[in-house]
């Protein structure tokens, strides 16, 4: 074991059980009070919505007060988000609690947790592989091992060929993530989820994350987990802080310090924040900042020389352009001082961030071509979508819709209103690691031409929505699908169908 852990193992282990557990949110306070001027902030806050296509969140905390916050509608501050692989850095913070707890150290060999999981003959690679190589995204793997729910464990991990030495070559590695969450219940009893409950959930306050597991329960690690943008934020703050929340240390600050630090080289572009060294789970930035970051756009933005802390969540195909904006619009506003009150330019940034909308369908609330349109049923001929058929109806004469899909098998029945979100809930299949049965999600129709109807879709839980375009002619459909974001293709093939020969839906 590391020696700063050694000698901080009782005092943390104690600390650890006798936190108080907050519900309190972050403080809040106005822009100039922590330095920022709210022109500024407006600025960031146009920037983004007018150059980042599918923005949900942004938070923006400095000296520890939330000083700007605002989300897309339908998203909204109350809900989680799905983290994808921002989950990889809540992870590691287990790694981290567990071993001040003394449960494990990162020095140790992976193979020391699954013995009745390893090959027969395991390698020399894979008997040198440690959990700091876990960390550090640094297995020795060419190639990732298998990562869908139902195919990844620490069998196929440790079956996995480990061509490298480890701690010789980064590969990121979401399999490695969840070997860690593995390994935390393996010497704790609890998965990640629960283990991290009273250890940083509940002192956060933290009150309803949930983190998908594998089919053998195992919580999974490298993705799966969702919470709210604050939470997000509380996590940037407390690795700012050191560890430190509400006067109690939860984590040591050298755990921080390594997890936050270059522990392995990843690049060497000085304009790419991919590319400028990895620690335990997190991002070295440009600018001496450090980040966890999950797929579409999903991010928690620790800046120390700015005691800044960004949480954003989103549905985007540029990560790196969110970045951007943000070293161009925030890090020249952050003021070592106090600045002056400044009440006009405050309410112009709150009620920008009220208006914050992603854009629904555009078009007119009815057409000549819906009466014939709507209430129909029409059948598509197989097809590699998997899509059988599809019927809009209307639920209350024009300004509210009901798209049902017969999709693989399943039924799912999507509401949508006339220039406004209107919400349900839903099944939402978004593609490969993107199976969503039963999702809060919201819609907007319009008609785009007199035979064309256009519907927007979100799962607001999610980084996920789609747009369909259906164009009737007579008793002919052609639909084209496309989604914002996607583990694969974003546009569909077109797909020509018919209408049901039998009796219209009511």
């Amino acid at each position: 074991m590391n020696p700063w852990i050694r000698l901080r193992l009782g005092g943390l282990a104690l600390a650890v059980l006798t936190v108080t557990h907050a519900t309190a949110a972050l403080p809040r306070s106005s822009p100039e009070a922590q330095g920022v001027s709210s022109t500024a902030l407006l600025a960031l806050v146009n920037t983004l919505d007018r150059e980042i296509e599918g923005l949900h969140s942004v938070m923006v905390v400095r000296r520890g007060h939330v000083i700007a916050e605002g989300w897309w509608a339908p998203y909204a501050a109350g809900h989680n988000h799905v983290l994808y692989s921002l989950s990889k850095s809540f992870t590691s913070t287990a790694v981290g609690l567990a071993a001040a707890e003394g449960r494990l150290s990162i020095d140790d060999e992976v193979l020391k947790f699954f013995p009745a999981e390893a090959p027969a003959e395991p390698s020399a690679h894979l008997k040198a592989m440690r959990v700091r190589d876990l960390l550090t995204m640094a297995t020795g793997h060419q190639d990732e091992p298998p990562m869908s729910p139902d195919a990844m464990s620490a069998r196929s991990f440790l079956a996995h060929p480990v061509p490298h030495l480890p701690g010789t070559h980064f590969k990121y590695n979401t399999p490695a993530t969840f070997m860690q969450s593995a390994i935390v219940q393996q010497v704790t009893g609890q998965t990640v989820l629960d283990y991290l409950r009273p250890r940083l959930f509940e002192p956060l306050g933290i009150t309803h994350p949930v983190w998908d597991t594998n089919f053998q329960g195992v919580s999974l690690g490298g993705y799966g987990l969702r919470v709210r943008t604050e939470d997000i934020a509380k996590l940037g703050q407390l690795y700012l802080q050191k560890g430190r929340w509400n006067g109690q240390q939860l984590l040591p600050s050298q755990w921080i310090e390594a997890a936050s630090s270059r522990q392995v080289s990843n690049g060497s572009n000085p304009s790419s924040d991919w590319n400028q060294g990895y620690g335990f789970q997190f991002w070295r930035c440009r600018h001496n900042a450090f980040r966890g970051d999950g797929a579409f756009g999903q991010y928690c933005v620790v800046m120390p020389d700015q005691e800044a802390v960004i949480a954003i969540t989103s549905g985007v195909r540029d990560m790196q352009a969110v970045l951007n904006v943000l070293w161009d619009k925030f890090l020249p506003a952050c003021d070592a001082e106090r600045l002056s009150p400044d009440a006009a330019a405050q309410t112009r940034l709150n009620e920008k961030l009220a208006r914050l909308e992603l854009p629904p369908a555009q078009g007119a609330e009815t057409s000549p071509a819906a009466a014939r349109a709507l209430n129909r049923r029409f059948v598509f001929p197989p097809n590699d979508q998997k899509l059988t058929s599809v019927t809009v109806a209307s639920t209350d004469g024009s300004s509210s819709l009901r798209l049902a899909l017969e999709l693989d098998g399943s039924e799912l029945v999507l509401p949508a209103g006339f220039r406004r979100w209107q919400t349900g809930r839903s099944g939402f299949p978004a593609g490969p690691l993107a199976q969503f049965p039963d999702e809060p999600v919201a819609g907007t129709f319009g008609w785009v031409s007199d035979h064309t109807l256009e519907i927007k879709v979100c799962a607001y839980e999610t980084p996920f929505n789609f747009r369909l375009r259906l164009a009737f002619e007579g008793d002919r459909i052609t639909l084209d699908r496309e989604a914002n974001v996607a583990f694969g293709p974003t546009k569909f093939g077109t797909l020509v169908g018919q209408a049901d020969p039998r009796p219209n839906v009511n």
